[in-house]
């Protein structure tokens, strides 16, 4: 196998060297080939690759698309299998790639200062992300629900309303708190109850 071959299907050691893997614990949902989804969580990210924890393993050379949260849609291949999930290339222009690096220090750095945002309460991904979501316009437009938890949710869509505008994402009222590469997010205007959580915000 020709060096250049190996270096594009193992970037692992060079990778390493160019970008600095930052441990996170980040939920999302990811896409095989097959079209089939699967929830997953993310372990540890760099600009040019991620591992996740995850139930559905593809294949190494797997071309895999992922939302995840606070970073949005990243697609890669499959690099290697490891203990309940695998590793995977994140291909990003060198601006995308920049803005990565800034994502990913912002993260660390709120894991190690311990800050409260996105930590009042433990976040999940919804058995059934689809969900309606009407804005200040009483306009209804369709989304994904990256996660959730009681008190705000990550959305994925085609559209992102203005900060701070109300919206509501199923029965559950809300505000637009930041923008995400791929969508947005949104804080609840009231806790919600666990054991009602997912049929509040996926309701139709």
């Amino acid at each position: 196998m020709a060096l250049a071959e190996q270096k594009a299907l193992f970037p692992g050691t060079e990778e390493r060297r160019r970008f600095q893997r930052v441990k996170v614990h980040l939920l999302g949902r990811y896409m095989l080939p097959d079209r089939r989804e699967f929830p997953c969580q993310v372990i540890n990210m760099s600009p040019g690759g991620l591992a996740m924890l995850a139930p559905g393993i593809g294949n190494v050379g797997d071309r895999v698309i992922a939302y995840l949260d606070h970073i949005g849609r990243v697609e890669g291949k499959i690099t290697r299998i490891i203990d309940n999930g695998f590793a995977m290339t994140v291909g990003a222009t060198p601006r995308k790639r920049d803005k990565l690096a800034a994502q990913l220090t912002w993260l660390a750095n709120r894991d190690i200062l311990n800050l409260p945002e996105d930590r009042r309460h433990d976040r999940i991904v919804p058995r059934n992300p689809a969900a309606t979501l009407m804005l200040e316009d009483g306009s209804r437009h369709n989304c994904r629900i990256i996660d959730m938890s009681r008190s705000g949710a990550a959305i994925a869509a085609e559209f992102r309303p203005p900060l701070r505008s109300r919206v509501v994402l199923g029965r559950v009222h809300a505000r637009v708190v930041r923008h995400l590469e791929e969508g947005f997010a949104l804080e609840f205007i009231h806790e919600q109850l666990a054991e009602t959580l997912e049929n509040s915000v996926t309701a139709q």
